[in-house]
C-alpha cells in the first residue's frame, strides 16, 4: 500500500496524474422509506414486490457495474433518495470500491434524483433549479478538488421525450446560464442522461411529438455542440468556435455511440461534454482517444441492454435480475 501511494505521489509530482469520470443512468434505485413520490413499482412492500431483498439485489447489481467502471468520478442518475446513495456506497465499500465523497441533488417532489461519487475532495456543490414548480429535475453542480487543480461538473438529467423539445432547451438554457457565469479558462464538464441524442438537430427533426421549436434544440444549438453552419464541433475546432462545446460520442466509431435502446434503435441519450478549457494544451487536459461505453457482455441480454426486469404478467412483480436501461459512458482527463 505505501508502495503505491508512492507511486500515486510521484506521478502527481510528475504532472501525470489520469483521472477516470464516467455517467451512469441506473435506472430506479429506490430506498425501503416511503415518501409518497414513490413509482408503483418501487412502493416499498407494495404489491410489485419492491422489499428489502429485492433493494439489496439491486444495489448489488449496480455496485458491481459501478465497480467494474472503476471511475474516480462517476455521475448517477436516478437515484431516489441520500439514504439510496449512501446505501449505494455501503455496498460498494463491500464490493472493494471506496468512494469518500459525495454530493447529492434532491428536487422537491421529484421521483428520481442527480447524485455524484468522488474520491476525490468536493469543495462545494450546489443544485441549479431550471424552474420553480419542479417540473424540471435540477442539475447538479459539484467544484471538485484534483490534486489542487479545479474541475467543475454538472450532472444532468432533463426532461425525458415523453415531451418535447421545449422542455429539455429549458434545461439547456439554465445550464447555460450558470456556464456564462464561470471564468473563461476555468475547465468544466457536462454529464449525465441528456435525453438527447448527441445529434438531435438530426434526429428529431421529423417528429412532430419532439419537434415544438422550429428545429432548435437544447443539446446542439443551446449548448453549441454544432457551429452556425450546423457542423459538429471537434476536438480542433474546439478552440477557434467561440463558446462552444464538444460531445465526446465523435471520439468512437459511429455504429457505438448509443447508451440506450428505443424499439430497438440506438440512441446517445447520455454524454460527456467537454469545455475547450480541457483541450487547450495547458493544465488539465482530456486524454483524445479516451473515450469510451462500458459494455462488457454481462449488461447484454440476447442482443438487447440487460434492464433491470420486471414481470407484467399477473401479479406484476421485480424479477432481481438485470441492471439498467442504460450503458455507462466514461472519459479520461491528465493533470
Amino acid at each position: 500500500m505505501r508502495f503505491l501511494w508512492l507511486l500515486t505521489l510521484l506521478m502527481s509530482l510528475l504532472g501525470g496524474v489520469e483521472v477516470k469520470i464516467a455517467t451512469y443512468n441506473v435506472e430506479n434505485l429506490f430506498d425501503m422509506n416511503n415518501d409518497g413520490t414513490e413509482y408503483e413499482e418501487y412502493v416499498p412492500n407494495g404489491s410489485w414486490g419492491w422489499d428489502d431483498a429485492m433493494y439489496r439485489t439491486k444495489l448489488r447489481h449496480t455496485a458491481t457495474v459501478i465497480k467494474d467502471i472503476g471511475a474516480d468520478i462517476i455521475g448517477l442518475e436516478e437515484i431516489e433518495s441520500e439514504t439510496a446513495l449512501k446505501d449505494l456506497k455501503a455496498e460498494l465499500n463491500r464490493q472493494g470500491l471506496y468512494y469518500q465523497y459525495y454530493a447529492f441533488a434532491r428536487t422537491p417532489n421529484s421521483a428520481v434524483n442527480t447524485a455524484l461519487l468522488s474520491r476525490y475532495p468536493i469543495q462545494s456543490a450546489l443544485k441549479l433549479p431550471v424552474s420553480r414548480n419542479g417540473k424540471y429535475r435540477d442539475i447538479l453542480e459539484a467544484k471538485i478538488n484534483i490534486n489542487n487543480q479545479i474541475l467543475r461538473v454538472f450532472v444532468n438529467h432533463w426532461k425525458s421525450k415523453s415531451g418535447p423539445e421545449s422542455e429539455r432547451i429549458a434545461c439547456a438554457k439554465r445550464l447555460l446560464l450558470r456556464l456564462n457565469e464561470l471564468p473563461k479558462d476555468e475547465p468544466f464538464i457536462l454529464i449525465g442522461d441528456f435525453n438527447s441524442h448527441y445529434e438531435e438537430y438530426k434526429t428529431f427533426l421529423k417528429s412532430r411529438k419532439h419537434n415544438d421549436t422550429d428545429g432548435i434544440t437544447g443539446i446542439n444549438n443551446i449548448l453549441k455542440t454544432i457551429d452556425d453552419e450546423g457542423n459538429p464541433i471537434t476536438y480542433t475546432s474546439l478552440q477557434t468556435s467561440n463558446g462552444s462545446l464538444y460531445n465526446l460520442w465523435y471520439e468512437i466509431d459511429e455504429d457505438k455511440r448509443w447508451s440506450h435502446q428505443y424499439k430497438g434503435k440506438g440512441e446517445g441519450l447520455d454524454n460527456i461534454i467537454i469545455s475547450p478549457a480541457l483541450a487547450d494544451g495547458e493544465g488539465m487536459e482530456y486524454v483524445r482517444g479516451s473515450f469510451g461505453r462500458f459494455d462488457p457482455p454481462y449488461l447484454f441480454n440476447k442482443g438487447k441492454i440487460y434492464r433491470w426486469q420486471q414481470s407484467r404478467n399477473y401479479p406484476k412483480h421485480h424479477l432481481g435480475e438485470g441492471y439498467s436501461d442504460h450503458l455507462p459512458i466514461y472519459a479520461l482527463l491528465r493533470l
